[in-house]
């Protein structure tokens, strides 16, 4: 059975490193994969992205994609794999924060009724401590929540997002989405996020 996926973590920790080595398995293997990520991040110019150097390129996904609908459209017209099948034998999405309750919905769907697994690489909370909508219905209704690993400047777990200025100091208000990278979040333990925000 196939399975929906949510791969989570703070900024820095290797997401988008990892989808791509997952997608490298994949193709390896003879087999078609499909990757997405937010349009919102225009950074990427519909390229998935990681900070050791990995690129790929990527369809881009909006509020309004129908995920299901577009994924089941290549399913029938991708060539065959390897092992003389048609169709996507997996997808991968980036930056699963940005999906919408209703996309998330629409990956299962492929899960359960196509039979294609999704893999979600993505951020579980915002620099308020909030967890995004699309990640909160991950949460709920993946098959397998996997964390992946930062770390923070005193060594613990990095489970926070701390946004700043550009001095450094911490943003406490604000939209729940902001573009940015090292320059604008920093990945911090819960003990050193609060102290941050409490100066």
């Amino acid at each position: 059975m196939a399975k929906l996926y949510f791969y989570y973590s703070s900024m820095n920790a290797g997401k988008s490193s990892s989808l791509l080595q997952a997608d490298f398995n994949y193709r390896e293997r003879g087999m078609n994969t499909m990757l997405w990520t937010a349009a919102l991040d225009t950074r990427s110019e519909g390229m998935i992205r990681s900070r050791i150097g990995l690129e790929a390129e990527a369809h881009r996904f909006g509020p309004a994609t129908d995920l299901h609908d577009a994924v089941a459209v290549a399913h029938e017209n991708e060539g065959e794999n390897a092992f003389g099948e048609r169709g996507i034998d997996c997808v991968l999405v980036d930056e699963a924060q940005f999906l919408t309750p209703a996309q998330v919905w629409q990956l299962a769907r492929l899960c359960d009724e196509a039979g294609i697994p999704v893999l979600c690489y993505g951020l579980r909370t915002d620099f308020r401590g909030e967890l995004f909508p699309g990640s909160a219905i991950l949460l709920g209704i993946a098959d397998a929540l996997v964390e992946l690993k930062a770390v923070c400047h005193c060594g613990r777990k990095a489970t926070m997002n701390l946004r700043v200025d550009a001095a450094g100091e911490p943003i406490r208000e604000g939209e729940q989405t902001a573009i940015g990278g090292n320059e604008s979040y920093v990945a911090l333990c819960r003990r050193h996020f609060s102290q941050a925000l409490a100066r």
